[in-house]
């Protein structure tokens, strides 16, 4: 990203930012990749040794080619250490870009029903080892979503037949992490013929047990997804949600309750979801009203970072320091984090801006 005002840049990098919208598995950076790969012996599973060749593999083309980039990478996840080592680079990349707190989503359930059947308490332990320590190098806070993979239970592809199981274990798992940082539980993948309404046994008893309730809704399927999300599931938060735009209701709705809109335009274009990045409606969406917030999703699958994310605001959207401040706060307060956190996050960031 190149902008006519070198100022702008600076001021993007040193604005205190959360981001409250990015996969722990698709934010693990080549070199990472390479480590890992190396320490389960699996460099033949790689395109190549290199770091060059690794992020050139990394670049976007298409949705089966990133599947398949995407699945490499879980499958390189397999220990305890495995997820403290990303966990905690993920610390590094939070300082180098001045991103204060992240809300990561991890997918617990690919992880410990596939592969060698990585325990729970593993996952855990990991995660809890690595942010500690980026927190205490760092300065960073991190916390989780637990996500369920919703296409895994409708094994027929026809949004009919229901499996409760990947749900019900998700759930398990995120109550069981709420010591360790787990603050929500979330419903990721591809919501064509996986809608909603079923998984709301999960949510329910969720939002009950004090985890936010967070799916992704409003990307690969329109206004109804998002419908059955904020009715059926309570969501608190909305992955995605730009698709709401379809819906003059759904607008009003969710000005109204001011349910956060966790928005990445980049994803969005590289997944042709809008055909280029003036047809996005992320500044329709702020100028409705709506409480949006700016995210990367997958940033070195996508070819972007946050940073590169606020660029876009301003280059492509017009927005000035003043817009870019007030878009970068609205994170902070949809942040799930515990409220001594987010009390302290916020007047760290009024004080600074």
């Amino acid at each position: 990203m190149t902008f006519t005002q070198p100022s702008i840049q600076q001021f993007i990098h040193d604005l205190p930012k959360a981001e409250i919208h990015i996969h722990l598995e698709g934010a693990i950076q080549p070199e990472t990749v390479l480590k890992l790969a190396e320490r389960h012996h699996k460099l033949d599973k790689l395109p190549g040794t290199d770091v060059d060749t690794l992020r050139q593999w990394f670049t976007f083309t298409d949705f089966p080619q990133f599947v398949v980039v995407y699945m490499t990478i879980q499958d390189l996840l397999r220990t305890a250490e495995d997820f403290a080592l990303v966990a905690y680079e993920n610390g590094a990349d939070m300082a180098a870009q001045n991103i204060r707190y992240r809300e990561l989503t991890i997918t617990p359930y690919t992880h410990t029903d596939f592969q060698d059947k990585l325990s729970i308490e593993a996952l855990l332990e990991g995660l809890q080892d690595g942010r500690i320590r980026a927190q205490r190098d760092f300065g960073v806070e991190m916390r989780w979503v637990f996500d369920i993979p919703r296409n895994l239970s409708f094994p027929q592809r026809d949004g009919q037949t229901y499996d409760p199981r990947p749900a019900s274990k998700t759930l398990a798992y995120a109550l069981q992490g709420r010591d360790w940082g787990v603050v929500g539980l979330g419903l990721g993948g591809n919501e064509v013929n996986a809608p909603p309404e079923p998984f709301a046994h999960a949510f329910t008893i969720a939002k009950a047990e004090g985890l936010l309730s967070v799916p992704h809704a409003g990307e690969t399927m329109g206004a109804s997804s998002i419908w059955g999300a904020v009715r059926n599931l309570q969501a608190d938060r909305l992955g995605h949600g730009v698709r709401a735009s379809e819906d003059s209701a759904l607008v009003a709705y969710l000005r109204e309750r001011q349910i956060p809109l966790e928005i990445n335009p980049t994803s969005n274009t590289c997944l042709h979801i809008y055909p280029e990045m003036a047809a996005h409606p992320f500044r329709q969406l702020d100028d409705m009203g709506l409480l949006v917030t700016i995210n990367s999703d997958d940033p070195p699958l996508f070819n972007t970072n946050l940073l590169q994310e606020y660029a876009i605001l301003a280059d492509t959207f017009g927005y000035d320091e003043t817009g870019l401040t007030r878009i970068a706060r609205n994170a902070f307060v949809a942040a799930g984090v515990e409220d001594d956190v987010k009390s302290k996050l916020l007047a760290e960031f009024d004080e600074q801006t």
